[in-house]
């Protein structure tokens, strides 16, 4: 019997020796290849580093203003012990503890252990402005937020 030679009926420009490296599925059961939009995805990516960098911006904001009232606290809190340190003090005061901050007839400050109510029957014509409080840092803190020395 004779053996009939074969002939692959497939144009032999439609196959390829590596699939692999074809832009296009090369037969029914392979993965599905589509190209993709570059402009889609650019989008996503310009999308998703804008957010990203607003939301660090936005922290880094935050903590400038946490900052910026921190300093104004301390500058604050500075001007005011300076004035109180101007103030007649007639013992040592003790860190952490309160004391009590008096405006004087003459305008003049002075600190006392004394609050208004210790005083008594004697208390001075003295103003009382506020309870102070000596900090570590040997700043003064005023106790009442709507002093103005």
């Amino acid at each position: 019997m004779e053996e009939k030679e074969f002939v692959n009926p497939i144009d032999p420009d439609k196959i390829t020796n590596t699939p692999g490296l074809l832009e296009y599925a090369h037969h029914v059961g392979s993965a599905i290849i589509k190209p993709e939009d570059q402009g889609k995805i650019k989008g996503r990516s310009l999308s998703a580093m804008y957010e990203q960098t607003d939301r660090q911006l936005l922290q880094i904001k935050e903590q400038i203003t946490l900052l910026a009232k921190q300093v104004e606290a301390i500058e604050l809190r500075k001007s005011l012990s300076e004035k109180i340190y101007e103030a007649k003090i007639s013992f040592q005061p003790i860190i952490g503890n309160t004391y009590h901050l008096y405006r004087k007839e003459d305008g003049r400050y002075q600190v006392s252990m004394l609050s208004e109510s210790d005083w008594g029957s004697r208390k001075p014509d003295w103003e009382h402005l506020s309870a102070i409080r000596l900090m570590g840092d040997h700043t003064w803190e005023i106790e009442n937020t709507d002093v103005h020395l």
